[in-house]
């Protein structure tokens, strides 16, 4: 069986109605990004970071899974598939999926600020004196600008593993994810899905661009792939 490692940026979750965190002119929800992303900004002010993801919480919970999220969730009939997410939401998961690795935390979970060994689900508001077992504030189970990205190592793991790569709504201009693409073996087919691609196909081999939305271009490319699959068995 195959194995197809999916890489879903902002553009996947954004046609479920979900804002991205980041606005055109740079800010996030009206503040700056130093402000509400930053450990230094937690130092700061907590009481503004955490209502901050507290509203990014609540509109998480009003919203469904799209027709991209759904589709990748078929390819699960005849590949084994890996998903790789920027996104903080479990849009993925709803969906359906089974393996879904999040990069840069997840805004359903909480942890200490003292240790990121104990990750528990966290659904509703976080407060000033929401504490863990030893005493210490609770954080959103976000990874903020300037800290480490601990799932990165398996990223790389698991790209480097791909018999296909698709990478779907992001600009491919944050690191460390957007090296990912470095890391699949030569000769490897790569789906490029974004309405304003970063890349060329003249950039890199094999590569495939459907300039096109989350919602139109992932059922189609999941359709040819599954008819692919059928004609090789």
């Amino acid at each position: 069986m195959k194995h197809i490692v999916v890489l879903t940026g902002a553009g996947v979750s954004a046609e479920s109605g979900l804002q991205t965190f980041r606005d055109a002119d740079g800010l996030w929800e009206g503040h700056d990004v130093m402000e509400v992303a930053t450990p230094e900004g937690f130092a700061k002010n907590p009481a503004l970071v955490l209502e901050f993801y507290n509203q990014r919480r609540k509109q998480l919970l009003q919203v469904k899974p799209n027709a991209a999220h759904s589709s990748l969730v078929a390819l699960e009939e005849k590949f084994k598939v890996s998903i790789i997410t920027q996104n903080v939401d479990d849009l993925h998961e709803r969906a359906g999926s089974t393996n879904v690795l999040h990069l840069h935390g997840e805004l359903l979970k909480a942890r200490s600020t003292v240790s990121d060994s104990e990750i528990i689900p966290w659904k509703t508001n976080m407060l000033l004196g929401d504490i863990c077992e030893k005493g210490y504030q609770m954080r959103p189970h976000i990874v903020w600008f300037g800290e480490a990205v601990p799932m990165m190592d398996s990223a790389i793991d698991t790209t480097s593993k791909a018999d296909i790569l698709i990478i779907i709504g992001t600009s491919m201009q944050v690191y460390p994810a957007a090296s990912l693409i470095d890391y699949v073996s030569e000769n490897i087919p790569i789906y490029f899905i974004d309405p304003k691609p970063s890349i060329s196909e003249d950039s890199r081999q094999n590569l495939t661009i459907h300039a096109t939305s989350a919602t139109e271009g992932i059922p189609t490319l999941v359709k040819e792939l599954l008819k692919t699959a059928d004609k090789e068995l």
